[in-house]
């Protein structure tokens, strides 16, 4: 099923996200086993997603063409089973235990979440070295498609739907469930849309499930440049704080039209934004292609909450229903902490890490 070179590596598409991964090297060879026993029994305890073999997989996926290429591996279009249920089909990059933590994560964590702004994982399969997940299929592509690969240009309508639909899928995911979902890699490429362009978050394998009591912990550095907050550059702990700041960030994606980073801009999204139009001003960010067909209250409300929840320092983001009282043009909090000049981050960034695009 999947294209490799003679590593085993599976291979990267020209015009692939120029998004970088943040990640510390940490791999372990694998591989040549009847799947993994361990893995086996505890996936068996959930309910929901169901176990697929390897040979059902190839069954649904012949002929399918490849929907997307990156570091995690490949995804097809297939259709499975007698009902040919329309499905998105992940083949995972296993050649290393970050890749196979991933794999577990997402199973783990989808299997104990329902909600309909959320992707629906429909099954896995683990057999010698292949790790593989199984969605419905999201007829509609990614809200990255849309804004900056060519797809349909987004009316102002789909634009904020979608901002309210995140905002939604973020609202339960913290503050909804038994244990609070931390999801960290929130960015547009993730935001998924149905074929009536509703919002649906998916791709949990970097997602935490924490104790509401205990907090998060401190866990290796992951993410994606632009979108992973400052703090956690400096500290490695994610939170619920990390993901409204890259909540924040798909916002002003969505309204502006622009990417979170742009070499030749220099400074990332929220940065630039604030210091080319401060937050009184944001009206005048919103996408050009849209020309003059936007709902100007709208505009101003999905920019200042991109902005808020993109502010450089924690304390100063909202919850996440705060953030959708404004959405929803019915704030009982207004985002008063936005000065006309952008705040400083207390902490430092590894220029390393991050090669001056976040403009902190």
């Amino acid at each position: 099923m999947a294209t490799s070179d003679e590593n085993g590596a599976i291979q990267v598409a020209a015009g692939a996200s120029r998004e970088v991964r943040i990640r510390v090297p940490n791999v372990t060879e694998r591989g040549g086993e009847e799947g993994d026993p361990n893995l086996t029994m505890e996936f068996e305890k959930l309910s929901g997603p169901k176990k697929f073999s390897f040979e059902e997989l190839k069954i649904a996926t012949a002929g399918g063409k490849i929907l997307g290429k990156g570091g995690f591996g490949v995804v097809y279009e297939g259709h499975i089973g007698h009902a040919c249920t329309h499905v998105a089909v992940k083949v995972l990059t296993s050649n290393s235990r970050q890749g196979i933590k991933e794999y577990e994560s997402e199973v783990m964590t989808l299997s104990q979440l329902r909600h309909k702004n959320l992707v629906p994982l429909i099954g896995y399969c683990h057999e010698e070295d292949k790790f593989i997940l199984v969605y419905k299929f999201m007829s509609k592509g990614s809200v990255e498609d849309h804004l900056f690969n060519g797809g349909t240009l987004l009316d102002w309508e789909s634009r904020y739907k979608i901002a309210k639909g995140l905002a939604l899928a973020l609202y339960y995911l913290h503050e909804q469930c038994d244990q609070y979902v931390i999801h960290s890699d929130i960015k547009s490429g993730n935001v998924m849309l149905d074929e009536n362009f509703n919002a649906k978050l998916g791709d949990f394998g970097l997602a935490r499930l924490v104790d509401h009591a205990r907090g998060p912990r401190t866990t290796e550095l992951i993410g994606t440049l632009g979108y992973a907050a400052p703090e956690y550059y400096a500290t490695g702990k994610a939170s619920k704080e990390t993901d409204v700041y890259s909540f924040g960030v798909v916002l002003l994606e969505i309204g502006s039209g622009r990417r979170v980073i742009d070499l030749e801009r220099g400074p990332g999204l929220p940065q630039w934004l604030w210091m080319q139009y401060g937050p009184d001003k944001l009206a005048h960010a919103v996408d050009s292609r849209l020309g003059k067909d936007f709902d100007k209250k709208q505009a101003e409300a999905l920019m200042m909450v991109g902005l808020w929840c993109a502010h450089p320092i924690a304390t100063s983001r909202p919850l996440i229903e705060d953030a959708m009282d404004v959405l929803n043009l019915k704030a009982k909090r207004e985002p008063r902490e936005l000065p006309l000049k952008i705040p400083q981050s207390t902490h430092s960034i590894d220029r390393k890490v991050s090669p001056g695009c976040l403009g902190f």
